[in-house]
Parts: structure tokens; sequence; C-alpha cells
């Protein structure tokens, strides 16, 4: 691979604040296409902020975000969604009372340029529930199937880039499969995915690299059999 010219997205030298606490250290991070790249971490070690920042959500106080060698830092939000970077928020955030059909609806928008072109019908291969549910409003959905909504009006998007922050906090097991599921086949359809995950066994599993965030920058990055096999990473890193 090629890794210059296979880069997609590029952030460096990151950094974040939240009010007058600085949160992002100067974080780097390349994401290739057809990667899966998971951001796993201790809580409050700046991986949802690094989400955030990249989304535009939090303002980056200094540092690049390109995009195909697009620098995105400091644009708003739906900008950065146009240029081809959709975001799954932990809070799901559907509009409640919505349909699941008109959720997806307002989701959908024109593929940028070499991105994977999605239809709802596509949506409801990867999770019937939700054609079950398709008349139902959003509000009323339990935990599992809004989740399932949000992953969806996301995708609707045609992403280049999918940014997920933690989709299987407090899903059934059978749901998280389909969710892990849903993410691998995204990804061998040409969309690159930055996954938040808690469960480090998911985050082995469907990623094909792995990075881990202690005090607000990436203190390893590796390939997932790498992580597994670093005890010494674990434990100052990861170990509760």
């Amino acid at each position: 691979m090629n890794e210059l010219n296979d880069t997609l997205l590029a952030v460096e030298n990151l950094h974040a604040h939240y009010g007058k606490s600085h949160v992002l250290y100067g974080v780097d991070l390349q994401i290739h296409r057809n990667e899966v790249v998971s951001l796993v971490g201790r809580n409050g070690a700046g991986r949802s902020t690094t989400m955030k920042a990249i989304m535009g959500l939090v303002p980056p106080t200094s540092g690049r975000i390109c995009l195909r060698g697009r620098d995105l830092a400091g644009s708003r939000p739906y900008t950065i969604c146009r240029a081809g970077i959709a975001y799954v928020p932990e809070e799901r955030e559907v509009f409640a009372n919505l349909t699941v059909d008109e959720n997806l609806q307002m989701g959908e928008q024109p593929p940028v340029a070499g991105a994977h072109r999605w239809t709802v019908e596509q949506m409801f291969d990867y999770f019937p529930r939700l054609k079950e549910r398709r008349n139902t409003k959003a509000g009323s959905l339990s935990g599992g199937e809004q989740q399932m909504l949000t992953i969806c009006r996301s995708l609707l998007g045609n992403p280049l880039v999918m940014l997920i922050d933690e989709p299987t906090e407090g899903l059934a097991p059978k749901i998280v499969v389909q969710v892990g599921e849903c993410i691998q086949d995204m990804n061998s359809k040409g969309v690159s995915v930055i996954l938040v995950e808690q469960k480090l066994t998911i985050a082995l599993k469907v990623s094909t690299r792995v990075c881990v965030m202690g005090h607000g920058r990436i203190v390893f990055e590796g390939q997932p059999e790498e992580l597994a096999s670093n005890e010494a990473v674990v434990s100052q890193w990861l170990a509760v």
C-alpha cells in the first residue's frame, strides 16, 4: 500500500479545548481507504472529543483535518458532512417526532466523487427490524432500534468516512453482532470508518488498525493482534 497516496483523512497536531480545559494535545491520525480504525482508551482519554473535533462540533484550537488534501479544520459541521464525512453520535439523536422513513430521508444527500451510493432498501437489508418499524415515530423505538436508525441515516449521506461513537453501548448481544457486521460490510463497499468502542473485543474484531488514546493524545498504534499481545500497553492505558 502506498500510504501517502492512499491517505483519505489526515489529522495533524490537533488540539482542542472545552472552555479553559485543554482536552486534545496534538493528536495525529491517518485514515487510509478501506480501513476501520478503532480509537480505544479509558473514559476521558479524548476519543469522543477527537471525533467531535473532526466533525466541527468542537472547534479545534490548532491543527489540520484534511480530507483528500482539503483542510476542513474550523469548518462548520454541515460543510464537513457535505465534503464526505458522516457522524454517528453516542447519544443517537434521532428526530423523535419523525417516523423511521422520515429520519432516513433527512440523512440523504448526493454522494461526493468516489463515494458509494446507498439506498434505503440496503439499510433495511442490514436491519430488517427498521423495515418493520418504518412508519413508527423514532421516539418510540428501543435503544437498539434507534442505534440502527442513526447508523443508517448517516450512511445515506453517502460518506467517504464514517465516524461512529460507541455504537454498541447498552445494546443486546444480537444487535451488537448486527452492528459489527454492518460496519464490516460498509467498509467492504469502500467506506472508511473511525470507531470509538469501549468493548476491546469488538474493536479488535472489526478493525484493521487500532489506536490507543491516553491523556488527549495517541499513545499506541498498530494492528489488532499487536495490541492484543502488548500487555504493557493494555495494562497502562486500558485496564480498569
